[in-house]
């Protein structure tokens, strides 16, 4: 007889039970998560590609990804027909056609044009956030791992890097509001200060051949992209931090130790022996932390976005070199998240308005998508070349 063979049925039959209950969890959860897709998808598709909506058109709706948002105007016209278009077109419809009967004109805000200006600002944030995010993790998990002593001290720094992942992301934009936006001494690059913010104007007087003539003023960033970025960063370095810290357990001793006895000194051997075959699990703590920030809404909106804006953030900046680059991270942005928001929550469901709510959160989940789509394929080309 079988020594290992079970002794009784119960236990098959409770093992099959429990093996189709898990089963059914895991389908249920992917079918509910494919059923959500699939809803977005087939609203907002037609949106970004008329090609397969109902009455047909063009393959790639590009006003769409390259204007920015605008009022959208609805009217009835001479023939009694309903027409809407954003406030521009409108205004060249009324210059051309001065005569054109206009009856009951009404107006929707931020539901018409396109979507460039969130789109580019979410992706300015998501950059401003996962470069900082990622050196300061990085350089925290490293020390964490490889330098500190562990102890009762470094127990509690783990044990608050813990704790602040569970802190709710508003409480992070009111940090971010209270200490990137109203702190009157963090300093900005430009040619001219704001006499009534600057405390305190250093001029250059181009004895600095890279930055040239102008000044660096102690104003404040304001509600800015930068400032919107670094609450990012700051509100996904405990994933980031957690995420690296695992990854360089898992990286063996060996590799530490045959290097130390090559001669190297502590720094070449995390740089050479540790940090390269970490890079996987670093990439992943980089799609956690792009999933996490690109749909957050309240702490840009207390730090960086704005429900309208005429222009690209490059656009509205001015000057040369570093007085440019400190114009652009200096100034609001429109993001994705906050204007779903503001067309889904404040303006009536129409079918006007309808095009904008549905193909913003369609190509807001492609955004999302692309992110962490990009970050895996870098994961997966590291891991075959760092095999041991």
């Amino acid at each position: 007889m079988n020594p290992f063979k079970s002794s009784s049925s119960s236990r098959k039959t409770k093992d099959s039970v429990g093996s189709v209950v898990l089963a059914l969890l895991t389908y249920l959860i992917l079918a509910c998560t494919l059923y959500i897709f699939f809803d977005i998808a087939k609203k907002g598709l037609p949106v970004l590609m008329p090609v397969f909506s109902e009455n047909g058109g063009e393959v790639i709706n590009t006003d769409f990804i390259t204007r920015m948002p605008e009022t959208l105007v609805e009217f009835t016209d001479g023939e009694g027909k309903k027409q809407s278009m954003p406030s521009s077109d409108f205004i060249e419809f009324i210059q051309s056609n001065p005569d054109a009967v206009v009856e009951n004109k009404k107006a929707n805000a931020y539901s018409g044009g396109g979507i460039a200006g969130p789109l580019v600002g979410t992706a300015l944030l998501v950059l401003v956030c996962m470069v900082t995010a990622l050196i300061v993790g990085v350089a925290a998990a490293v020390y964490l791992n490889e330098y500190a002593k562990q102890g009762r001290f470094v127990g509690m720094i783990r044990l608050a890097i813990m704790n602040l992942a569970g802190v709710p992301s508003i409480v992070f934009g009111l940090f971010g509001f209270a200490f990137f936006c109203l702190f009157p001494l963090l300093p900005v690059f430009t040619t001219i200060p704001n006499p009534e913010k600057s405390l305190l104007a250093i001029p250059f007087a181009g004895w600095l051949p890279l930055i040239g003539g102008g000044y660096l003023s102690f104003e404040g960033w304001g509600n800015s992209l930068l400032a919107g970025g670094l609450t990012l960063a700051v509100m996904v370095l405990p994933v980031i931090i957690a995420a690296c810290e695992e990854s360089l357990k898992a990286i063996p001793k060996g590799f530490r130790e045959a290097s130390l006895a090559l001669g190297a000194t502590k720094w070449q051997c995390i740089r050479t022996a540790v940090l390269p075959y970490a890079t996987p699990g670093i990439l992943t703590a980089s799609v956690l932390g792009v999933t996490r920030v690109a749909g957050e809404t309240a702490p840009i909106m207390f730090t960086a976005a704005v429900a309208l804006k005429g222009k690209l953030p490059w656009d509205a900046a001015s000057g040369n070199g570093v007085y440019w680059l400190s114009d652009l991270l200096t100034d609001s942005v429109q993001a994705m998240p906050y204007h779903i928001y503001t067309v889904a929550a404040r303006i009536p469901r129409t079918d006007a308005t309808a095009n904008m709510q549905d193909g913003a959160v369609f190509v807001f989940l492609l955004m999302v998508m692309f992110f962490a789509s990009f970050s895996i394929y870098l994961r997966i080309q590291f891991r075959k070349k760092l095999k041991w």
